[in-house]
């Protein structure tokens, strides 16, 4: 009995079509990986586009130009020492800066003398309260005159490398001087934007766009944690401006 052998039969063509497009995911898989192997994953990932950087004269971009440090030891720190008297009259207009402060900061004064303000209205930017300033003995200390960059953060910061000049302005740069409630001023202490904020959110982008001014201005830096915070607040403020000297 013979064994009639049958020739091989050749795919037809509808065949070979459907075969390729089964081979197509893993000719693109093969093609993707390729591709991720040259020029790394993130390049691809959909919606891994960088931040846009801040723009030109916002305090934002300023933080930016600040050196991140730690702290420097308190070591040989003292008020009148390290930062001069207060208060001084450092523009020679023939008054101390306390009263230029108060004078520039309160509505409705009454300054009869052209130099000791002895009365006025505060709209505190610190609480978003209204406090009624007189001057004596046990009112006071209701309005204060805070540093918005507090002098112990910037001897921690690098004022200790500045002249006794220098921590002398800075002391009494009226850009860094606010009038403000009392109480909080002292909740605040030598504390910086990583341990206090104004309880008034509406004032915090201005607050810390001071503090990045003062800081720009003196040459001193900030910690992490300070700029983080710094950071966070500017965040929901990304334009808010550079204030002015």
């Amino acid at each position: 009995m013979s064994t009639r052998s049958h020739p091989r039969r050749t795919p037809s063509k509808k065949r070979r079509t459907l075969a390729g497009w089964a081979a197509l995911p893993v000719l693109l898989a093969i093609g993707i990986a390729a591709v991720t192997a040259l020029t790394g994953p993130n390049e691809i990932t959909p919606g891994a586009e960088a931040a846009p950087p801040a723009a030109s004269g916002t305090a934002l971009a300023q933080l930016d130009t600040l050196p991140v440090k730690g702290r420097a030891p308190k070591t040989g720190y003292d008020r009148t020492e390290s930062f001069g008297t207060a208060w001084r009259d450092v523009d020679q207009n023939g008054c101390d800066t306390r009263n230029d402060v108060l004078a520039r900061d309160l509505t409705d004064i009454d300054r009869p003398a052209g130099c000791r303000v002895l009365s006025g209205r505060l709209a505190d930017p610190y609480t978003g309260t209204t406090i009624d300033f007189v001057r004596g003995q046990g009112t006071s200390q209701a309005v204060q005159i805070d540093h918005v960059v507090a002098l112990m953060n910037a001897w921690e910061t690098g004022a200790q490398k500045l002249t006794v000049e220098q921590r002398t302005a800075l002391a009494n740069d009226p850009l860094n001087l606010l009038a403000v409630e009392g109480r909080a001023n002292s909740q605040k202490g030598a504390g910086d934007a990583a341990t206090w904020l104004p309880p008034s959110k509406g004032f915090r982008c201005e607050y810390v766009a001071r503090q990045v001014a003062v800081k720009s201005a003196y040459n001193l830096w900030v910690t992490q944690a300070e700029h983080d915070a710094i950071a966070g607040v500017l965040a929901s403020c990304p334009g808010q401006p550079v204030p002015a000297a």
